[in-house]
């Protein structure tokens, strides 16, 4: 049987008649614990500067649509060599308000580690009541949804790891048959938004959680580490195989 189709046959048979035992633990990940990365955490971000107003295509959750629009330019350098081009919506006025929210979110994608940045190679900015999205060598950032739920919450970097993994992560592992064969014997998902999009949500569900038990055991209660390792054992041994560059992130640290 083809390997999809397995997939997709076993995930429809779990939704059905999965017993207690069996459900997914969480509905989402990046809200499992707002402590996972913190404003305290080192950031790899070094400087940014304003380039100009230049023509840029970004795509604009408000239209559900790409956009054409001339957006203030902001290059920002990383203290791993990387670099990202940040491009703000001209709706910021000026290209100091369009700063100001290009360094503040340069710093906090710099607490992400290299792997999850290795792809990044745009920043969109507007802003707007709507999700963050990643892929397309790219995150996507509302301001105003950002501000209201995932500040709020405490879980802003979270979800920059969950972005950072559709961007970086899931073009290599996601279709891996490794990966698949992981998914088969762990027989659940760490979440329902995994469960119900598993070709397109698994790998960043499930590595926000793998990134909390290998690096910030000591900021997550022992309940959740042992509901995390239970779950997706075989996801996590996965991970663990891949030998991810994660500057600037150290076991265990506070």
């Amino acid at each position: 049987m083809d390997k999809w189709l397995k997939i997709l046959l076993s995930t429809l048979l779990y939704v059905s008649g999965c017993s207690d035992d069996t459900k997914p633990p969480f509905s989402g990940t990046i809200f499992i614990d707002p402590d996972i990365i913190t404003e305290k955490d080192p950031t790899t971000f070094i400087s940014l500067y304003y380039s100009g107003q230049e023509l840029r295509t970004m795509f604009d959750r408000r239209e559900n649509d790409w956009i054409e629009v001339d957006a203030f330019i902001f290059p920002s350098l990383y203290s791993d060599g990387m670099t990202i081009e940040i491009q703000v919506n001209p709706e910021f006025e000026n290209y100091k308000n369009a700063k100001i929210v290009a360094d503040k979110y340069a710093v906090i994608i710099g607490r992400l580690t290299t792997e999850l940045r290795k792809d990044v190679e745009t920043v969109w900015i507007h802003r707007g009541m709507h999700p963050f999205g990643g892929g397309n060598n790219n995150i996507l950032i509302h301001t105003d949804w950002s501000m209201k739920h995932y500040e709020k919450q405490g879980i802003l970097e979270e979800t920059l790891v969950h972005e950072a993994s559709h961007t970086s992560l899931d073009a290599e592992h996601s279709k891996s048959a490794d990966w698949i064969n992981a998914q088969e014997m762990d027989d659940n998902f760490i979440s329902n938004y995994a469960r119900d999009h598993p070709i397109r949500e698994d790998i960043a569900e499930s590595y926000l959680p793998y990134l909390a038990i290998r690096y910030r055991p000591d900021r997550i209660s022992d309940s959740l580490k042992v509901k995390i390792e239970k779950t997706i054992p075989n996801r996590i041994r996965y991970f663990d195989n891949q030998k991810f560059k994660m500057y600037p992130i150290e076991k265990n640290s506070m």
